[in-house]
């Protein structure tokens, strides 16, 4: 059984939309009754009849707890998540059932490998978070750059670059309130263990079809299960950075080198949640789907030796992040349910379906392997 938790948001109704074409019967959780019943009314088709629904909050999860048991697939697309996540993961780990979301939140992301994956390994659950466009392509890729080094690897770099859909929106609202807490939350990094780092606090440029795109330290998944993936030498130093070509992360990097000062004043943090939440009030719920439709997701894993020399490249290549981030996620809850995962604990993605099956899903769904760099 799945159950999707968040369905009625931008990104939750395409994840249903995604599983209804797999031919998947989801059980849809959201807290608003209406729009739990017009989207089961426009995924009804011939043959399949109308979703199931369960109408449920965050503040009280328990009918969704209820219908969750041991093996059971929750997917959950409820953000922003570092305020609002944590009692889908708690849900799970309670019934030992395999969870996924859509998260991109490093907060979010930490918590999930470091509070709830020692209990999720307890009571038998699978928890597998940010299983989307952030960040499954750069575990991917880091893998596949892995597997091709000829000589250890001391550091794996991952990039995540968006080009195309000009200056028009390309993020939802809840991408957007997600993004708000980059800047007022602390991110991290791996060396030679896990650190805290403020986002932003690198910034290399990589080129993309032979134009510049500037980039911004992130903390990310790959900082947990690529070394996981590295043998016995380990892995001491990993490094995720996303960028979009043009001025945007320009803009961005500036915000980010500026943001740390002005938060160390007494109530900054709450002004700067503020100022960020009357922003997104202006900005359209959606993406424009004209724009959207014109991104392209570039993702390369570049692994070095302790020399800085290097040793391997891979390069992926999607288009729509959000249709990624569905296909992904419907793609993940049908070999969950149909095949299990590797274990309990927080998994990664290719530690929970293996790289091989990983790399054959990625294919199916659109998400292409492209040899050396542009």
């Amino acid at each position: 059984m799945i159950v999707l938790f968040g369905a009625t948001g931008y990104t939750g109704r395409r994840v249903a939309e995604a599983m209804v074409r797999r031919g998947l019967r989801p059980i849809l959780a959201g807290r608003n009754a209406e729009r739990l019943a017009a989207l089961t009314q426009r995924l009804k088709k011939p043959g399949l009849g109308k979703l199931d629904v369960v109408c449920a909050d965050i503040s009280d999860l328990a009918p969704v707890r209820a219908l969750i048991g041991r093996g059971d697939v929750m997917v959950s697309t409820v953000g922003p998540f570092h305020r609002l996540g944590a009692p889908a993961v708690r849900a799970a780990v309670d019934a030992g059932a395999i969870y996924l979301d859509s998260t991109g939140e490093p907060p979010f992301i930490r918590r999930v490998f470091e509070e709830f994956g020692p209990l999720a390994q307890r009571s038998g659950a699978s928890l597998i978070t940010a299983c989307g466009h952030d960040y499954v392509p750069g575990n991917l890729a880091g893998a596949l750059a892995l597997r091709r080094a000829s000589a250890r690897v001391h550091r794996l770099e991952v990039g995540y670059l968006i080009s195309g859909g000009g200056r028009a929106q390309v993020i939802s609202r809840g991408t957007g309130r997600s993004a708000l807490g980059l800047l007022t939350e602390q991110s991290f990094t791996r060396r030679d263990g896990i650190r805290p780092e403020p986002t932003g606090s690198r910034t290399p440029t990589f080129t993309v079809g032979g134009l510049a795109c500037s980039a911004l330290a992130v903390g990310a998944t790959e900082h947990y299960t690529l070394p996981r993936l590295a043998g016995p030498d380990g892995l001491p130093e990993v490094d995720v950075y996303l960028g979009r070509l043009g001025a945007a992360t320009g803009l961005a990097r500036l915000a980010y080198r500026l943001v740390p000062a002005l938060l160390a004043l007494p109530g900054a943090r709450r002004l700067v949640r503020g100022i960020g939440e009357f922003a997104l009030r202006w900005s359209a719920e959606e993406p424009d789907p004209v724009a959207l439709a014109q991104v392209r997701s570039h993702v390369v894993a570049t692994a070095y030796a302790a020399s800085g020399a290097q040793l391997a490249q891979v390069r992926l290549m999607s288009g729509d992040p959000y249709q990624l981030t569905a296909d992904l996620l419907a793609w993940g809850a049908q070999r969950a349910v149909d095949h299990g995962v590797s274990g309990p604990g927080a998994l990664g993605p290719v530690q929970a379906f293996g790289l091989d099956v990983l790399v054959a899903g990625s294919a199916e769904i659109g998400l292409r392997v492209i040899a050396g760099m542009e």
